[in-house]
């Protein structure tokens, strides 16, 4: 029982679940990723370069098993081939990840720098020297001893 319980004490640690979230939250970004390389931004790209379908990039390792038009039939047919054109879809799902995530810190650090260097607004008090409470800067008599401060 002493494990369960130690392991539950793991589990709820904050970080625990904020890793759990990133984790989450990371999967479902990346698909976000994926879906905009392969669907919006790879197609204008094989459009500009002659009709060229990333995915369908392959080089074909077992020649005795013939030319294939698409790497669907070649993987159908069983024979060895590299796939550079999903290898290159992935580079590019990869940097734009990478980017956004840079991105994202970037701003972070930013907002961060701008708390840390905000000023300390200027004090509105100063102490009595006979009773010691918070008087304004330009008295000349402390309202509670009534004594005549600098």
């Amino acid at each position: 029982m002493g494990m369960i319980k130690e392991f539950k004490e793991f589990a709820m640690r904050g970080s625990v679940v904020d890793l759990a979230v990133g984790v989450v939250i990371g999967g479902a970004f990346g698909k976000i990723v994926t879906s905009a390389v392969n669907d919006i931004i790879m197609p204008p790209i094989g459009k500009a370069m002659g009709n060229v379908n990333f995915t369908d990039l392959f080089l074909n390792l077992d020649t005795s098993k013939g030319p294939f038009k698409s790497l669907a039939d070649a993987k159908a047919a069983g024979a060895a081939v590299i796939a550079y054109g999903s290898f290159i879809n992935n580079v590019i799902d990869f940097l734009i990840v990478a980017f956004c995530i840079f991105m994202a810190i970037k701003a972070m650090n930013t907002l961060q720098h701008k708390e840390a260097a905000a000023p300390t607004p200027a004090p509105s008090t100063k102490l009595c020297e006979y009773c010691i409470s918070d008087i304004p800067l330009k008295a000349t008599r402390c309202p509670h001893c009534t004594s005549t401060v600098k």
